[in-house]
Order: structure tokens, then C-alpha cells, then sequence
């Protein structure tokens, strides 16, 4: 499957670091070399930076370059993919951006969901994945629901409710956001670390690269980090649970809930 890799803050931040950790597993330590993409809202969440390459992000020019300096950000979202479900192309490279309530909304998936996936009229795949599927559907229920997209908790219910509709069909690890917030669910396997003053030093898994934070990182700075498996050796990764959705903002969890999750079937 892929990897997911996401970035909530209270201040401007850049994600190059732990991009550098995510891109050497895009073919390089990992196996996941079939594309990758990189999504930065502009601070005020009004823009949005898009880049994404049907090929692997461990020998792409483009993403050292994005590893070096990537846009600062309240919300990035980044994926590197493993292809199960669509071929090798850029219309399958996560993440997929649409438009809903008058903003622009980001998603990515690590996962298979099977069988086929209803479609309305408003949102339609461009590519051939499950996922992108996912996506549509979601936006359709969040039009049809009614809510308020401006309104956090409102939002956060309908997306924990869809999530738990899509966990139905496998597996269903998922970042959504509309550049003010970061919405985040797992049926397996996800990650988070927040950063906050006493800030210290940490090391990357992939490459051993080691950034000490105390010395970059104002003290009021709040930094989360969500990944499908944890980038750095030295510093305390917290697993979700099965079934877990968050809203995070400023840094900060906001919102929790959690709903059951079917076991996988037996070998």
C-alpha cells in the first residue's frame, strides 16, 4: 500500500524535513516508487501548492528540491504511492484537490476498499483509483448532508461518518483538509507526533539525517506530524487506534471519535 504523510501547525511551518524521510522510501528504502505528490496551502488558506510525478520520489530532482525548501505552511499533505488499485499516472497520484462549500479541499488514502464505489453527478474521478473515488463519494455526502463547511464540528461528524462507511470496504487511512484544518482517520496503521517547547534534537530513519529543533523552533511554536510509520528513531510516535478520526488545528486535537472497525479475515 502507500504512505501517508501530514503536517498541522500553529505558526508557518515547513515540512522538509520529514519529506526527506518520506521521499527515500518512495523506491529507494521502501517500495514505494509508483508517484508521489506534495500539497501546501498557503498560510492564510486561501492558495494551495500542488506538485505531484508519476515516479519515484527517492530519485526525483523536484522532491529533493521540495525536501530542501518546501513552502511553509499551517497544513501540508504528502503521499507516496504503492499502486494496488489504477495504473502508474499522474491522474492516480495522491493528493487529489476539489472544491466544496467555497473551498478547496485536499485528501489523500493508504488503503484498498473493495467493490465499486457510488458516484453523483457533482464530483467524478479523473483517474482510475479507489481512492479518488473515495473522495468524490465523500464530497457528495458532505453536499447532500447539508452542513455548514465552515463549521469544524459539523464537518468533522460527517467526515467521522463517512469514514466509518468506507472502513466497511477495507482498509481506510485518510487525511482531508481545507487548509484551516486537518481532519485524519485510520482503520491500521498511522502515527502522530507533536512537537512543543522543550523542543530537542531528532533523527531520521531514512537517511540517518539528524535536525536539532531547540535551536531552529521558536518556543511557541506547536508542530503535528502524522505518518503511516514513524520517520524518526528518537522520538516518541503515538499509534492511533483502529477506528480513530481527529481534528487537529494549530497543532492541537481539537475533536475525537472512534468507531468500530471489522476484523481483517483470517489466512
Amino acid at each position: 500500500m502507500c504512505e501517508l504523510l501530514a503536517l498541522n501547525a500553529n505558526t508557518p511551518t515547513d515540512m522538509g524535513f520529514s519529506f526527506r524521510g518520506l521521499s527515500r522510501r518512495g523506491g529507494a528504502s521502501g517500495e514505494h516508487a509508483d508517484g508521489w505528490g506534495l500539497a501546501s496551502f498557503t498560510p492564510d488558506g486561501s492558495g494551495l501548492n500542488l506538485i505531484r510525478e508519476d515516479a519515484p520520489a527517492a530519485f526525483s530532482l523536484l522532491a529533493d528540491q521540495l525536501a530542501e525548501r518546501s513552502p511553509k505552511a499551517l497544513v501540508s499533505i504528502a503521499h507516496i504511492r504503492k499502486a494496488t488499485r489504477g495504473v502508474v499516472a499522474l491522474e492516480n497520484c495522491h493528493p487529489f484537490a476539489r472544491s466544496w462549500g467555497g473551498q478547496t479541499w485536499v485528501f489523500a488514502h493508504n488503503g484498498d476498499l473493495q467493490g465499486a464505489i457510488p458516484l453523483g453527478d457533482r464530483n467524478r474521478p479523473f483517474g482510475s483509483t479507489d481512492s479518488e473515488a473515495a473522495f468524490c463519494w465523500i464530497l457528495e455526502q458532505l453536499h447532500s448532508s447539508g452542513v455548514d463547511s465552515s463549521n469544524a464540528a459539523e464537518v468533522f461528524e460527517q467526515l467521522h461518518h463517512c469514514a466509518a462507511q468506507l472502513a466497511e470496504r477495507g482498509t481506510f487511512n485518510a487525511l482531508i483538509s481545507n487548509g484551516q484544518w486537518l481532519f485524519v482517520t485510520a482503520t491500521s496503521r498511522l502515527h502522530r507526533l507533536t512537537r512543543r517547547a522543550p523542543f530537542c534534537k531528532a533523527t531520521l530513519a531514512d537517511p540517518p539525517l539528524q535536525v536539532d529543533f531547540s535551536a531552529l523552533t521558536p518556543s511557541n511554536d506547536v508542530v503535528t506530524i502524522l505518518s503511516t510509520e514513524p520517520l524518526t528513531t528518537d522520538e516518541h510516535w503515538q499509534p492511533f487506534q483502529a477506528g480513530e478520526s481527529l481534528l487537529l488545528q494549530a497543532g492541537e486535537v481539537i475533536q475525537r471519535s472512534r468507531h468500530g472497525v471489522r476484523p481483517a479475515p483470517a489466512h
